[in-house]
């Protein structure tokens, strides 16, 4: 893995990666591709994180709490690179009036570029953004062109620790890298269905043989990108690095699926695993918790990230959603 600077700390000539959440959903994923390069790989999650088996890479895994000066500190020492991960344990759903949420969303960038801004060689930092700090742009694809309005309180904060990153870039601090990640979804690197998102929640649905609900008509749109897609896109953003930094950059397919068929889609698949007849699919009234970024429907044009570093999306959608299937069907046996 090319990381310019790489080696500048103890270790000969393997770079020092860092991946801060990588016990999280996405962060197993960016770990495990991450654990096939040589490399020098340091996982950092608020769970102790799982060390991949047969690693190329030279592996540390790294318990603590990095809201702390001394537990970011131990975190990010002699990085080459860092991938940001970390998100709030509440979900962005929960963003809202919680100090504690923007002291992880965003107080752990500032602290982080801090951290980073003393050595000789700025180190990469390639961030999480979401694609919803645009707001609800009447025109699509979103490119990455449209102004930003974020429009909850999640979207805020991403926005927020995305500007610290970009501004302690121009400074020459850290090569900053931000990748706005739409719907993520898929299993585990273990076989397992993690992650809390729409996808997961209706395949557990599906096999508990209750109904899968939608709080609109099913037309309403989402580009999804499989977790391990998303993985080799931030493999990618650090071995691009140099073409980069100091902008965002937008990840997706370049399709939109109306929700109401990833459903239907669920439901088939379980159906076929168990050999019964599939769950209904129905429309809802949206709860009070629902926002008005659940409404919009989202399509991406990723063409600027594809074609700084050859990175696409490899998995197609029903594939990736029966791997979802059969990963929960081991969970259950």
């Amino acid at each position: 893995m090319n990381v310019t600077g790489a080696g500048n700390a103890a270790g000969g000539d393997r770079p020092l990666v860092v991946v801060l959440g990588g016990s999280g959903f996405i962060g197993a994923a960016v770990v495990e591709a991450l654990a096939r390069q040589p490399i020098r790989l340091r996982t950092v999650g608020r769970r102790p994180p799982s060390v991949p088996s047969g690693a190329v890479a030279e592996v540390q895994a790294l318990c603590t709490d990095l809201t702390t000066g001394a537990g970011l500190r131990a975190a990010v020492e002699g990085a080459d690179a860092v991938v940001h991960l970390l998100m709030h344990t509440g979900g962005w759903r929960e963003a809202e009036g919680d100090p504690a949420a923007e002291r992880v969303n965003v107080g752990v960038m500032r602290d982080l570029v801090g951290l980073l801004g003393h050595g000789p060689h700025p180190p990469v930092v390639v961030f999480a953004g979401t694609t919803s700090q645009a707001g609800l742009p009447e025109r699509m694809p979103l490119d990455g062109s449209e102004p930003d309005l974020p429009a909850t309180a999640y979207d805020r904060h991403k926005h927020a620790a995305e500007q610290v990153l970009k501004a302690a870039t121009a400074d020459g601090l850290v090569r900053g890298v931000s990748l706005r990640l739409p719907t993520v979804y898929g299993d585990s690197p273990r076989g397992r269905l993690t992650g809390r998102g729409v996808v997961s929640t209706m395949v557990r649905k599906a096999f508990a043989g209750q109904e899968l609900t939608l709080w609109h008509d099913g037309t309403v749109e989402r580009d999804l990108v499989y977790v391990h897609d998303v993985a080799d896109a931030f493999l990618a953003g650090i071995e691009h690095a140099d073409g980069l930094v100091g902008r965002h950059w937008l990840l997706g397919t370049g399709e939109g699926v109306p929700l109401g068929r990833v459903l239907r889609m669920i439901a088939d698949l379980v159906a076929d695993h168990l050999g019964r007849t599939p769950v209904p699919v129905v429309c809802v009234p949206p709860p009070d918790l629902a926002a008005a970024t659940d409404m919009h429907s989202v399509v991406i044009d990723s063409s600027g990230f594809r074609a700084a570093t050859g990175w696409r999306p490899r998995i197609p959608l029903h594939t990736a959603l029966r791997r979802c299937v059969e990963a929960y069907a081991g969970e259950t046996r």
